[in-house]
Formats: C-alpha cells, structure tokens, sequence
C-alpha cells in the first residue's frame, strides 16, 4: 500500500512509555495505568506539555515530524469505571486530552508536520489475551471513544497493545464510521506471536482482508521480542511505526515488577536498528514501557 497519505514522506518522532515514566521518574500514582485523568486540573496538563515537550525537542533535533499521542490509553468504560469516570466523563477527558496536545501544538512547532492522535487501548489487559471478542462488539464498544477525539479534532487516532486481531477489526470499523484515520498497534511475546498466538503476518493480513487501517505499528515489546515475529514478505511494508519497551522481561514479569527496568540502551539502539532494516515503511519511532525521553533520542541517533 506504500507510504501512508497522511504521514506522506515524512518521519515522525513519537514519545516513549508516558506511564511508566510518570510513576516511576516522576512518582505519580496512577491507579490501573490510567494517565487521563492528568487532564482534568492545571498542575496535570503542565505536567503533560513538560512531559511532551521533551519529545518536541527531539522531532527538532531531528528535523522530523511529531505524532503527539494523547494519554487515553485506558480512557475506556470497562477501566474508566476503575478510576471513578463513567461514560460521560470519559467523553469530556477524551476531548480535553485532544485539545490539551492541539494547543501544545500550537505553542511548540517542530520543523516537520506535527499531527494529534486520539489513543484507544484494549478493553482487556493488553498483556494478555482475553476471550475472543467479536468485531462488531469491539466496534460498538470502542464508538463513543472514537467519537470524542473526532469532535475534538484529532487527526487520527492509534489503538495501541492489542493482542488480537477482532478487536483490531473492530476498532478501524468505527475509526471508519467517524471519518478518522486509524493506525493499529499489535504487541507480541517474546517469540514474536501476538499473546493470543497469532503470527504477526496472519494478524495483519486478517485485518487488512476485513477492515484495512491506514498503517500498522508494534509497540511494547523489545526489539529482541519482536524480531522473531517479522520474517520476510511484502506485509512487512505495512509495519510503520515500533515503538518498543526498555526492558527484554517478559510481560508477565514487567506487570509484577515493583521497580522500573531501563534496559540496556545499546541493546535496544542495535537491535533496534535491525528491526529498521527489516521495515522498508518505517516513519514513526517512539517507546513504550520503560523507555523516556534518553531512550527515544537513542533511536533517533541523538
């Protein structure tokens, strides 16, 4: 399918693990990982543009555009209601969260194009995989999250950390039904299959037959983790952004570790660039779990 209209040739700078980082460097309490809540008072949205603004100095460094993701990876029902927001007040912390980066835009450019992406996360854990969930289902429940970042004006949003591909389905029909552009984001164990076992291939060809997103991506695995997964093929086109983990732990040890694990920078530069030699698409370059603002501008060569 080649470059993606909306990024069209160029690089984009995203940022690293914004939960971790904030309760592990900043030591915020974050109750289940639910970062949007920050979005409600002063002292969280400056603590956000800080956070962000980091990122922005590395898109400038690099000369390179800046995908700036809101911090609404858990803004869903079934974990809003773990954090006190029913359906209404997730509506309005979805929007807030897109404002809040339309206007950091706005103070901060960048030399590139900088776009605003509306995060979706699972309905499940996003480390590991629930029962499976039916498109249509998926789609209906993911609807009013959607909905809020288009009334916001994102540009498009990103579904980060599924673990399968009906959720994936489910969440480009209503990206679709709303008019955004949608990314899809898989994460895979430490053998490069997704937690419910799928080949990486077989998911991104499953979804590309039944609702086909703009451009995929992995995140939160180790380039190590994921390397076993890529292989070779014309789909590997379709992979345009990592955005990899610190640590080489397995998911079930980073969710019960009560410390934070950096990683190894030089591993993950090195093992990052092979992965980058693979992936003949590849714009968009960020982090996840563990990784801050030192660990993304190792991948950007800085």
């Amino acid at each position: 399918m080649g470059t993606p209209a909306l990024l069209g040739g160029n690089d984009f700078v995203t940022d690293g693990g914004l939960e971790t980082d904030l309760i592990f460097n900043h030591g915020l309490d974050l109750p289940d990982f639910a970062a949007f809540p920050l979005v409600e008072d002063e002292s969280g949205r400056a603590l956000l543009r800080d956070y962000f603004g980091g990122y922005v100095d590395i898109a400038r460094r690099a000369g390179a555009g800046l995908l700036l993701e809101t911090p609404t990876w858990r803004a869903n029902p079934d974990w809003g209601i773990r954090v006190g927001y029913d359906r209404r007040a997730l509506e309005l912390a979805n929007r807030k969260a897109v404002q809040l980066l339309s206007e950091l835009r706005d103070e901060r450019p960048v030399d590139g194009p900088v776009l605003v992406s509306g995060t979706i996360g699972p309905r499940g854990d996003g480390y590991v995989a629930g029962e499976r969930i039916d498109p249509d289902e998926a789609a209906a429940y993911h609807a009013p999250q959607l909905t809020a970042f288009a009334s916001a004006g994102a540009d498009l949003a990103t579904a980060y950390t599924l673990t399968g591909a009906e959720e994936a389905i489910g969440v480009v029909r209503a990206a679709r039904e709303v008019g955004l552009p949608v990314a899809i984001s898989f994460t895979v164990e430490t053998d490069g299959r997704l937690p419910d076992g799928s080949v990486l291939a077989d998911a991104v060809a499953i979804v590309d037959a039944a609702e086909a997103p703009d451009w995929f991506l992995v995140n939160c695995a180790h380039p190590l983790h994921v390397e076993p997964g890529l292989g070779d093929g014309a789909w590997l086109d379709r992979i345009v952004g990592l955005r990899p983990n610190a640590s080489t732990l397995t998911h079930a040890e980073l969710d019960a570790s009560e410390v934070l694990d950096p990683g190894d920078l030089d591993l993950l530069a090195s093992s990052f660039e092979r992965l980058r030699a693979q992936l003949p698409q590849l714009q968009v370059v960020g982090g996840c779990c563990g990784t801050d603002v030192r660990h993304v501008a190792r991948l950007w060569g800085q």
